[in-house]
């Protein structure tokens, strides 16, 4: 007979997932409900209201879908686009590159804005785009770049795109809840983000919101949503309203009461607070591993994410040693570069729940004794 799973607690200070808050590990435990039980159905109101919070919206259409970030990509934005629509793709990284295969894949047709990996997207090519494509329906683009470390301004990217008439499609999946979002402020029409980063939750959930414009977009269409489980309009039906609801699909009760947790943990500090957090603790490691180590983040300081460092390799470090010795000697998880920064970049995470003076001494110390040898 074999034993009861036993995981290592590792300490994951790579992109996410990130470590789980304990009260939040304690609520995932609690007895599961159906998925219409009455009192799940409070949570979910609950949930709702949170997120409004914690996006700063007043929108309704905000709830969670039942699966991770690239499933909020996907539901974004196959709802929001028809096939022959003009979609403006803003690209500086791996995860903005799989919006244009989402967009190609539903029929739309990509209009690729190339940036720099490392860099934020430079507001003027959106712009040069537009121009050049006056029929553009939406623009989409990634807020905090997951594989570079750049952090564009997604309020000026959504004020030109409305300036050319285009709905906006925004990726918040490493900035919710670790720096600034202001949804309703920026005029974000259809956003999505994970529960493993800034929330310090499990994965698994993608948190979405949708602003009226967008609502009244999707009902407007001529061709129906290429999707059956994330069609905008199946998905109301079972997060709306205080009557019956329609089943839609057996919800993770278990994960929704410890996103529940995750975001109540995060009203109680206070957003504003959080992202203060999150800015100083970066702030600290930057300095000390520059100070101490001589190491780098590739993006420049007025263009870094501040709670996920894409750290320069220096020459004649063997950087997948580093990160093998980093997690066998010291429990230790960080992450290596992707597409274009393969080889070339450490990412180091302090998101959520690791964001705190103890993990960026730990991280620096870690890094010493393994960069010595």
């Amino acid at each position: 007979m074999s034993n009861s799973f036993k995981p290592i607690n590792r300490i994951l200070l790579g992109p996410g997932p990130a470590n789980v808050h304990p009260k939040v590990l304690e609520a995932l435990s609690k007895p599961t409900l159906g998925h219409l039980d009455p009192q799940f159905i409070e949570l979910m109101e609950e949930i709702k209201s949170l997120l409004r919070y914690t996006f700063k919206t007043e929108s309704g259409h905000t709830f969670v879908l039942s699966g991770p970030g690239s499933l909020g990509m996907e539901a974004c934005l196959v709802n929001m686009i028809e096939p022959g629509d003009k979609v403006v793709v803003c690209v500086g990284g791996y995860f903005a590159n799989r919006m244009v295969q989402i967009v190609e894949k539903i029929g739309g047709v990509a209009i690729v804005v190339k940036e720099t990996w490392g860099r934020a997207t430079d507001p003027q090519k959106l712009e040069d785009a537009l121009n050049a494509n006056p029929d553009t329906k939406v623009a989409a683009f990634v807020h905090a770049e997951t594989s570079t470390g750049a952090l564009s301004n997604v309020k000026v990217l959504s004020e030109i795109a409305h300036k050319h008439n285009a709905l906006v499609v925004a990726d918040v999946v490493t900035s919710l809840g670790a720096t600034e979002v202001l949804v309703d402020e920026w005029q974000l029409d259809a956003v999505y983000s994970c529960s493993q980063k800034g929330l310090a939750c499990v994965a698994g959930m993608s948190p979405v919101s949708f602003s009226e414009r967008a609502f009244a977009h999707i009902k407007n269409r001529k061709t129906p949503i290429r999707s059956w489980f994330n069609d905008f309009n199946l998905l109301e039906s079972y997060w709306q309203g205080s009557g019956k609801r329609a089943y839609h699909h057996t919800a993770p009760a278990n994960q929704y009461y410890g996103l529940h947790e995750a975001l109540r943990i995060l009203k109680e500090e206070g957003i504003e607070n959080a992202w203060r957090r999150h800015k100083e603790n970066s702030a600290k490691l930057i300095k000390r591993l520059k100070d101490e180590l001589n190491l780098e983040p590739i993006v420049p300081a007025g263009e870094r994410i501040p709670h996920l460092l894409a750290i320069t390799v220096p020459e004649g470090i063997d950087e997948a040693k580093v990160r093998v010795e980093l997690l066998t000697k010291h429990n230790l998880e960080i992450g290596a570069g992707l597409g274009e920064l393969a080889g070339k970049v450490w990412r180091i995470g302090l998101m959520g729940y690791n964001s705190n003076d103890k993990l960026v001494d730990y991280c620096v110390s870690s890094f010493k004794d393994v960069l010595k040898k």
